[in-house]
C-alpha cells in the first residue's frame, strides 16, 4: 500500500466517524471552542502541547470506540456477553479521556486573568461576540443532525408524496 492512500484511508475514517457518531461531532466541536478560546491565555509550550495531547486522545479514544463498535455489529446481531463487553470497554476508555481532560480542561482554563479578557474581548467587540454565539448554533445544529442530515435539512425534495396529493384533490 503506498504512503499517500495509506492517509487517504485513515481520512476516510476520520470522516466517517464525524458522519456517523454524534459524540465524535461532540469532541470535535469541543476541540474547536477550545482552540479558539485558548488564544486568550497566557499558556506556555508545555501547556499548549498538554491542550493538543489532550484533544488528540480524546478524538482517538471516540474513533477507536466507533471501531470497535462496528466491528462488533458486523460479527454478530445477536447479542452476545462478550461482545457487550468490548463495547462498553470501549466506551469507558471515551468516558475516562473525556473525565480527564475536562480535568485539564479545568486546571488550563480556571485562570481568572485568561476568564478577564475572553470576556472583555467579547464585551468589546459585538460582532465577534455575534459570531461566537452564531458559531454555537451552528454547532448545536452540527452536532444533533449532523453533516448527513443537515443535507437533508437544506436539500428536502419539493415533490409530494402520495398522501399530499390526494389530500390536495378534496
Amino acid at each position: 500500500m503506498s504512503f499517500f492512500k495509506a492517509f487517504k484511508y485513515a481520512f476516510c475514517g476520520i470522516i466517517y466517524c464525524i458522519k456517523n457518531e454524534r459524540n465524535m461531532r461532540f469532541h470535535t466541536v469541543a476541540a474547536l471552542y477550545v482552540l479558539v478560546f485558548a488564544r486568550f491565555f497566557a499558556f506556555s509550550r508545555a501547556e499548549l502541547a498538554l491542550l493538543m495531547l489532550t484533544i488528540g486522545g480524546v478524538m482517538t479514544a471516540e474513533a477507536v470506540n466507533t471501531a470497535i463498535e462496528e466491528l462488533c455489529d458486523r460479527v454478530s446481531t445477536k447479542y452476545s456477553p462478550l461482545i457487550k463487553y468490548a463495547k462498553d470497554a470501549a466506551a469507558g476508555a471515551v468516558l475516562i479521556s473525556a473525565v480527564f481532560a475536562a480535568v485539564t480542561g479545568i486546571i488550563l482554563f480556571g485562570n481568572f486573568e485568561g476568564l478577564s479578557t475572553m470576556y472583555n474581548f467579547y464585551v468589546s467587540h459585538p460582532p465577534n461576540l455575534c459570531g461566537i454565539i452564531l458559531l454555537t448554533v451552528v454547532s448545536v445544529i452540527f452536532i444533533v443532525l449532523g453533516p448527513c442530515g443537515i443535507k437533508k435539512l437544506l436539500f428536502k425534495s419539493k415533490k409530494k408524496t402520495h398522501l399530499e396529493e390526494s389530500s390536495d384533490d378534496k
